[in-house]
């Protein structure tokens, strides 16, 4: 039943103490997963105190058990291992404190690690975290390189020196945090946040040098790999051995295999890029040389050609060119004239032909009335009626005194015949 109490009559302590250690027990035996922290084993007592800490969430709770229990565990129990603990919640009402007891522990194997890994990348890679096109490209040169490792680690010293030596000039910005045990995860992660929070770190290293599953454990920890996934500079993992691969690599925007290699995939070798440039000023060389003389070659064939050597010859070759062709029109104009003056002479004897005065020419001559009227007939006179005959070179004026009529003859072009007087 719900404790009543109020502001003229409050509950003592021990009562309420008294009512969470019942509510407490309620809960009974419990199975529960967590990694171990710390362990404190005190030789004057037969109860082993360790904190059990949430492998996730920032949560941790004192873990007891008899040394009994303890000492009989195989393998035994270390700092940093994940267990799985069937234990009874109790609250120890003289301190106000909550904590599990242990009735059984069990370690968890090889193969149970690789499970819950395993499927834990399962679900970060559903989500895209894992994604190839969230991954970004390292800074050819970095100004400043942030370095998240252990304190005085060979991981450290191999980054740092290899890089140096590389590139002579490289700056770093080490942090340095623990790389195992339940204090790595918490660490890293507030050491990425630093370095990422900084403007002038252009890329960030995490490394850690090899060690066995348990050891690299912290580093699939979903809380810093989502950290890794959030942060804005580009990351690379230099986390153990080649055949090592937590879920930091995954989400990192490059792996290495090593520390060693990671160094060299941030810092470029100041010695190849020297020759690289000094092979490229060769090519460079090399091609404006031979397009050089290759120009040098044409300029040489073109002031070889006659046109370049004598530039009158092509005038005079022209200029006879032009010559002939006027030649050749002068002569094609000469036969079309003689051609129209044959022509021409040619018509006029035709139109001559056709003309009367050939006619008259020949002894025929027109005779016209006074009104100019040509005469063709006998009954177009009258006796006595002035008349004019026109002959080829000229003209007779005569009155007509007599008119005969004739009969025309067949066959004749004649149908009468002019008396003239």
């Amino acid at each position: 039943m719900a404790l009543e109490t109020s502001l003229e009559s409050p509950a003592p302590l021990r009562v309420i103490a008294d009512r969470l250690d019942g509510w407490i027990s309620r809960l009974g035996a419990v199975w529960v997963e967590g990694q171990v922290a710390q362990v404190n084993r005190r030789a004057s007592s037969n109860t082993v105190f360790m904190t059990l800490r949430d492998s996730v969430a920032e949560i941790s709770m004192t873990l007891t058990c008899s040394k009994v229990l303890f000492d009989g565990l195989n393998p035994p129990v270390v700092e940093g291992a994940s267990v799985v603990v069937h234990a009874r919640p109790s609250f120890y009402a003289a301190r106000g404190t909550l904590s599990l007891y242990a009735r059984d522990i069990r370690m968890v194997g090889l193969g149970e690690l690789l499970a819950r890994l395993e499927r834990r990348r399962q679900l970060l890679a559903a989500e895209g975290l894992f994604a190839a096109e969230l991954k970004r490209r390292l800074p050819f040169l970095p100004g400043r390189i942030g370095l998240v490792t252990g304190a005085n680690s060979a991981a450290e010293r191999d980054v740092l020196e290899v890089a140096r030596r590389r590139w002579p000039a490289v700056q770093f910005e080490v942090v340095h945090a623990t790389v195992q045990g339940p204090r790595c995860v918490p660490e890293v992660m507030a050491g990425l946040a630093r370095l990422d929070a900084d403007p002038a770190v252009d890329v960030i290293v995490i490394a850690r040098g090899g060690g066995s599953i348990e050891d690299l454990l912290p580093f699939s920890d979903e809380a810093l790999v989502r950290a890794v996934h959030a942060a804005r500079t580009p990351v690379v993992s230099a986390i153990g051995h080649e055949p090592d691969t937590p879920l930091l690599d995954l989400v990192a925007d490059v792996r290495a295999a090593t520390p060693t290699d990671a160094a060299k995939l941030v810092v470029p070798d100041m010695a190849e890029e020297a020759r690289r440039v000094t092979e490229a000023r060769d090519r460079l060389r090399r091609t404006l040389a031979g397009w050089l003389d290759r120009e040098q070659a044409a300029l040489v064939a073109l002031r070889s050609r006659p046109s370049m050597a004598d530039p009158r010859n092509l005038l005079a070759d022209r200029a006879e060119e032009v010559t002939a062709l006027r030649e050749r029109a002068r002569r094609t104009m000469d036969h079309r004239l003689e051609r129209a003056r044959d022509d021409v002479r040619h018509h006029a004897a035709r139109v001559s032909a056709l003309s009367p005065l050939a006619t008259l020419q020949r002894g025929y001559a027109v005779l016209q009335d006074e009104s100019g009227h040509v005469v063709t007939s006998v009954a177009q006179v009258t006796t006595g009626a002035p008349v004019s005959v026109r002959v080829a070179d000229g003209r007779i004026h005569a009155t007509a005194t007599t008119i005969d009529h004739l009969e025309p003859v067949v066959g004749s072009t004649e149908t009468d015949e002019d008396h003239d007087e």
